[in-house]
């Protein structure tokens, strides 16, 4: 991916520190199955499982200490991921205001092994996720290493690009109303009827990320869509459960196959046109 050195409102770098305060989610055998039943984590009670809602509002601050200096290689992905909130950004300033709206800008925080946040605390195991109650996006770098080698998915950078691209989908939900919206419906709904509407919102998140690579072509070098294929496709609920238990539970899906993955995602990345996404399409088509 092309990218330039930016800015961004709301970015914070505290990998090197401490502090991160006590983990909900721990490590082990624990963790890995965190990791591998929430990745890509949405807001509608996936977020970190539903551990994360299960502590919301528990947050508490800590004091953040040097630990360790950061590598040159670590300083150019903080960049890189710091470059391409302040490229979603952009185009979802651009996007609202075609709509009539005006969008708010979200927060990022890259960390190592812990944070705390306005959603509750959570190591590493729960990948890459956002929080809607301070509308931030958390991500530990280490975690892209973990897809490629762990669970197949292609190396590159766009791979990053793509995950902040689908966290920052899940902001979009939650200034528009899609996520309010979807947490009273399952209130109302039985488990898989609230599953259902889990993997909608994640598919949609997946749509979004695609639109916004839609209007960054000029920033794509080749191989990067396939990349983004690659990681869509290594996080579907069928792919996980296959590698974990041997055999799917459709019945339990909350965040989507990897074909609907990549289905709403190229959907996204070939119209760029956000209403071709509705949450309501998007439910319907899923079997």
């Amino acid at each position: 991916m092309k990218w330039e050195r930016k800015k961004a409102d709301g970015f914070e770098d505290r990998r090197g520190m401490s502090g991160g305060g006590k983990a909900v989610v721990g490590g082990g055998i624990i963790g890995i199955v965190a990791l591998l039943l929430t990745m890509f984590g949405g807001e509608t009670g996936q977020v970190i499982g539903t551990v994360l809602n299960q502590t919301q509002g528990t947050s508490q601050s800590s004091e953040q200490v040097q630990t360790r200096e950061l590598s040159r290689e670590e300083i150019t992905l903080g960049q890189f991921s710091e470059a391409n909130l302040y490229y979603n950004n952009e185009t979802w300033t651009q996007i609202f205001a075609e709509n009539g709206q005006k969008y708010q800008t979200p927060g990022m925080v890259l960390f190592d092994d812990g944070v705390n946040t306005s959603c509750g605390s959570a190591t590493s195991a729960a990948g890459p996720f956002y929080c809607p109650a301070d509308q931030k996006v958390y991500m530990d770098l280490r975690f892209f290493e973990e897809l490629h080698t762990r669970f197949g998915a292609k190396e590159g950078d766009f791979a990053i690009a793509y995950v902040i691209a689908h966290e920052v989908g899940h902001h979009v939900q939650t200034l528009v109303g899609t996520n309010q919206q979807v947490r009273q419906a399952q209130q109302q709904a039985n488990k898989a009827g609230a599953n259902k509407l889990s993997v909608a919102q994640e598919l949609q998140a997946d749509f979004y990320a695609g639109v916004w690579a839609s209007r960054n072509k000029d920033k794509l070098e080749a191989g990067d869509i396939d990349i983004a294929i690659s990681a869509a496709e290594a996080v579907g609920d069928d792919a996980i459960q296959s590698r974990m238990q041997g055999h799917v539970q459709p019945e339990t899906f909350t965040h989507g196959t990897s074909a609907q993955r990549k289905a709403w995602f190229m959907r996204g990345y070939n119209s760029g046109d956000i209403r071709q996404g509705d949450i309501e399409t998007i439910y319907n088509s899923i079997r």
